[in-house]
């Protein structure tokens, strides 16, 4: 090992770059598209010439929507607060109409049970 010198890495040699299209062959031609989103950020996304791009885009930075439409982004979605289950039913049904509901399910759960139906 004494006897080598210089301090090329094994296997490799001088002047050796890394490999280009000359190896792999010439690269698929490619277009650039721009989106915009609500909050005036830019992604450009490449694509191959033969796919179409799509109409609207997840913005990389914020995740909203973005559009090919640089002067009409999308708009910032409203962010709704969760509601529950119950927060729905109030929504369809008035408290007139619950309550009658609720005397329906409790008599026909009073008849089953007295009828000796399992009912847990």
């Amino acid at each position: 090992m004494a006897g080598r010198g210089g301090s090329a890495i094994r296997g490799t040699r001088i002047g050796s770059g890394p490999m280009g299209e000359d190896a792999r062959g010439e690269a698929a031609p490619r277009q650039t598209v721009t989106y915009f989103c609500g909050r005036d950020h830019r992604s450009v996304m490449t694509f191959s010439i033969e796919a179409q791009a799509p109409e609207s885009w997840d913005c990389p930075k914020c995740g909203l929507p973005a559009s090919l439409d640089s002067d009409n982004p999308p708009a910032v979605p409203k962010n709704e607060p969760y509601k529950t289950h119950l927060a729905y039913v109030k929504e369809r049904r008035s408290d007139a109409e619950a309550e009658v509901l609720l005397d329906e399910a409790l008599k026909q759960l009073r008849t089953r049970r007295a009828s000796g139906d399992l009912v847990f």
